[in-house]
Formats: structure tokens, C-alpha cells, sequence
């Protein structure tokens, strides 16, 4: 990635372009918003208790579900930023959240992203462009690249996300290795251990499930084959990294968008196997951990836990295939009830098949054969990246499918 060109003498300073508590166009983008986003079947689950009945067929929608605020947040900052800037090239670095259909939407209004022949990489940013940096932040390299450039800054990075960041610059502060719970390539999680880079000696490990923090947890008790361990987590540990120096006091953090029994649970065996090696007054003494799950990740987990305990004949996980807090969804539901991830009315491509990505896959299967008979109870529930108005759009799909509708109910809104 090339450099951004430094700007010149006369060059604004950063404090006065860049934006990061909106532009103060909130009003004038409300309405917008809500006829891109909101549905009317969404606003009549809310007023029927998250219940709706249509002939024999019940669909019930978990309690917490879709836009969180970080996300609201991020769009409502795009919007206002259009507003703002009309006549300007407004720049997003990368996906601003994961869900295709947003995204989409936003390009349809004329924001380019980074990898268009416009704008390839972040070395054609320029003076007089506006770049919105997305809800999951950019690293902190990339960060200072932008801010060379010259270009208006609008930052929608997630509150959460910025905690997590607290956490491991503490942890790098006091010479603690960062063992971050996450997927090493996600934006966020690049994001995260760019920061513990900051501080002269920071080190971080991004391990990705229980599997992998069990390995770790068993160098610290035993060591091992340095190599070996080297070669495994070549791409997830920062330059340098030793395990036999960097794994004697380990600080945990995650990525907000994980399954929280799991980071709690890698939490736990990190602490355990430190206090194992150490002794328990010392391996105590060597070991931080803060919870860094997002609220609305917890909130719409725990939501869906509280569905999946009454009977259900389906339960369809809506967002898109990248999004990290969509994909955990399914695994909740995995083995419960046939329950399938589908980024929106078009996965469900007829009355008999349907275009899902299965748990631990890695791309989008067709199975056939997904519609319960009737009669039938459904369960609904989508990532926090997923707007009411794809939410309600499945909905409608699925009735179609069974040759029903709800002609009381206003429309999804714009597909």
C-alpha cells in the first residue's frame, strides 16, 4: 500500500476535518434513513410482543435483533456525511459494516470504496476528499496515512470497538502480550492489534476458537516446539514474537463480535494454565482479563437463547455471510433446530431451496427442502449489522412461499 502524499504548508489542520460525534445533520437525514432501513412488519412484531400469526403459520422474533447502535451509527455518520458534502469525493476505506445490502446501498449514492479504479488503495486519497473510516476502525498505520492526506476524516468507529483498544495499549503499557479472541483477518480484529504496536515492546496472539487457546494454554504449562508454534500462528502474532519470552504474562481481549461463552471460557484456560505454571499467588499476578463483548452482541445472544427455548419448527439467522456476530448466531442454534444463515429474502430462492452458508463453512450451499410443514412456528433473528427492512423482506418471502400474505402490513420498504 502506498504512502499518502503529505500535504502542503497550507494544508488544514487535522483537528478541523475530522469528525468523529457526527456533523450535526442528524434532522436532516432522519427521515432518509428510515425510508432506506425501517418496516412496517419489523414495527408490528415490536407492538405484538415479537409475535406475528398469519393463517398457520407463527413467527416469532427474537427479543433483541439487527442495527445496533454502533451500526445505526455508522449509517446515520454516512448519511449526514453525503449531506454535508455533496460536491466531494466521499471515500469509504472498506466495508463500513458487514452486510452487502447496506453497503450496496451506500455506493448507490456515490460512495466510492478503496479497491475501485478510482481509488485503489489509500495512496489516492487526496486533499479535498472525505474518507468515512468504518464501525470497525482501521489500523492505526492506516489511520495516520488518512491524516497525512489532507482529507476530511469522518470516524464511525464503535464505541465497544475503542474499549477493546484501551484494553490492549493497558496490556502493552504494562508489558503484558495481548491474547486477543478473534479472527486474525477480520477488519476489526487488524484494527485492535495495530494499536498494541504503539507501545515500544507490545506483543500480541490472536487465537480464533477453544482448539487454538488450548495449544497455547499448553506451551505455557510445558513449552515445546518454537517452530512449531510459530509456524501455526505465523500470521496472527505481532513481529518478533517469541512464545517462550511473550506467553509469561498474558492480558485477554476479543474481538466484540464473538460468542461471549467461548471468550470467557478462553479467558478462563489462559488464567488456568498461567496459575498451573507459576503457581496460583504468581500465575494470578501474570494474568488480565476484561470482558470486551459488546452489549448488543450479549444482548442479541442472549435474546436468541431465550428463543431457541420454546418450540420451533425453523429458525432462519439473517446478515451477512462476513458478519462475525451473525455467523455465532448459528452456531447457538446449531444442533437445536434446523436453522439456517441467510443474507436476505433472496437466499430463500424457492418454495423448496434455500441459500445459506452451513456452520464452519466457508462459502454460500444450496439444500433443499427447508420449509416446515404447516402448521408451523418460525423463529427469526438477525446480526447486528442487518436492517429492519431486510428483516421484514425475509418475512415476506417466507409467506410468499407458503402462497400467504399480510396485506395489513406496510411494506418492507425499498428492496
Amino acid at each position: 500500500m502506498s504512502d499518502a502524499p503529505t500535504p502542503g504548508p497550507d494544508a488544514i489542520p487535522l483537528e478541523d476535518r475530522y469528525f468523529r460525534k457526527g456533523l450535526g445533520l442528524r434532522g436532516e437525514v432522519k427521515e432518509r434513513i428510515a425510508g432506506d432501513y425501517h418496516s412496517g412488519i419489523v414495527r408490528r412484531f415490536r407492538e405484538e410482543g415479537f409475535t406475528l400469526r398469519v393463517a398457520d403459520l407463527t413467527f416469532r422474533l427474537a427479543a433483541q435483533f439487527g442495527f445496533c447502535y454502533g451500526v445505526d451509527r455508522a449509517v446515520d455518520y454516512a448519511y449526514q456525511t453525503l449531506e454535508k458534502f455533496p460536491d466531494r469525493r466521499v471515500i469509504l476505506t472498506g466495508e463500513i459494516i458487514h452486510n452487502p445490502g447496506v453497503n450496496a446501498r451506500l455506493r448507490s449514492k456515490g460512495i466510492r470504496f478503496v479497491g475501485d479504479p478510482e481509488v485503489r488503495t489509500l495512496g489516492d486519497v487526496v486533499s479535498g476528499d472525505v474518507v468515512l473510516l468504518p464501525a470497525f476502525g482501521v489500523p492505526a498505520g492506516d489511520f495516520d496515512r488518512l491524516a497525512r492526506s489532507g482529507a476530511v476524516l469522518v470516524d464511525t468507529t464503535c464505541g465497544s470497538v475503542l474499549n477493546v483498544w484501551k484494553s490492549v495499549e493497558k496490556y502493552a503499557r504494562e508489558g503484558f502480550t495481548s491474547l486477543v479472541h478473534g479472527k486474525w483477518a477480520h477488519e476489526e480484529t487488524r484494527a485492535t492489534v495495530s494499536r498494541v504496536l504503539l507501545h515500544p515492546g507490545g506483543r500480541y496472539l490472536v487465537v480464533l476458537d477453544l482448539a487454538e487457546a488450548d495449544l497455547v494454554a499448553d506451551y505455557i504449562r510445558h513449552g515445546g516446539d518454537r517452530e512449531a508454534f510459530l509456524t501455526r500462528f505465523r500470521t496472527a502474532v505481532s513481529p518478533g514474537f517469541d512464545p517462550d519470552r511473550d506467553l509469561a504474562r498474558i492480558g485477554v481481549a476479543n474481538q466484540t463480535t464473538m460468542l461471549s461463552s467461548e471468550s470467557l471460557e478462553i479467558a478462563r484456560r489462559i488464567g488456568k494454565a498461567l496459575e498451573d505454571r507459576h503457581g496460583a499467588a504468581d500465575g494470578k499476578a501474570r494474568f488480565r482479563a476484561f470482558d470486551t463483548i459488546c452489549s448488543a452482541t450479549q444482548d442479541r445472544q442472549d435474546a436468541l437463547e431465550a428463543l431457541l427455548r420454546e418450540p420451533l419448527d425453523l429458525l432462519l439467522v439473517i446478515g451477512g455471510f462476513n458478519s462475525s456476530n451473525t455467523t455465532h448466531l448459528l452456531e447457538m442454534a446449531h444442533g437445536k433446530v434446523p436453522a439456517f444463515h441467510i443474507e436476505g429474502p433472496d437466499g430463500l430462492v424457492s418454495a423448496d431451496v434455500v441459500r445459506h452458508r452451513p456452520v464452519g463453512g466457508k462459502a454460500a450451499v444450496e439444500s433443499s427442502g427447508w420449509r416446515p410443514r404447516r402448521p408451523a412456528t418460525i423463529g427469526v433473528t438477525a446480526g447486528a449489522s442487518t436492517p429492519d427492512v431486510t428483516i421484514g423482506a425475509v418475512v415476506t418471502r417466507v409467506l410468499e412461499h407458503y402462497g400467504l400474505e399480510l396485506p395489513d402490513v406496510a411494506k418492507a420498504g425499498p428492496a
